[in-house]
């Protein structure tokens, strides 16, 4: 049994039967263990972007590089009005240049700008990262 619920619970010494994560969603955790066995993501099932967001962050997290370059790809061919502001707080929280830079090209346009910033993504934004607000104005003078 290596999964007791959505979220792994605390590694208990005692309970050879489990083995548990508590920083990670059961489902992220599968698709990583299919990354290491496969060196390919699992099919998409529901919400890709979310995935892959997750899955950037425990790559980063357990330095797992070609994941998180892999994650960062499939992000980077996903910014749009709904994503860009909080794909660009998780590029700057993890340190993907690349994946940075394409939220900020997608926001420099006027029309793409104001859309994000109506979405609530933006306030996440705004709170996590505020260096990068002055980098978004610099972007669109």
């Amino acid at each position: 049994k290596l999964f007791s619920n959505s979220y792994l619970g605390p590694m208990k010494e005692n309970d050879p039967g489990n083995v548990a994560i508590h920083d990670m969603n059961a489902r992220v955790f599968k698709a990583m263990l299919h990354f290491f066995y496969t060196d390919s993501l699992p099919k998409e099932d529901g919400d890709a972007v979310a995935r892959a967001q997750h899955l950037l962050v425990a790559a980063d997290r357990y330095d797992i590089k070609r994941l998180k370059l892999i994650c960062e790809d499939k992000l980077r061919g996903r910014v749009d009005a709904s994503t860009a502001a909080t794909t660009l707080a998780l590029a700057e929280q993890h340190g993907c240049r690349r994946l940075k830079e394409a939220c900020l090209k997608f926001m420099a346009s006027p029309g793409n700008l104001k859309t994000v910033m109506a979405s609530d993504g933006f306030e996440h934004l705004s709170r996590s990262c505020p260096s990068l607000l002055k980098k978004l104005a610099a972007n669109i003078s």
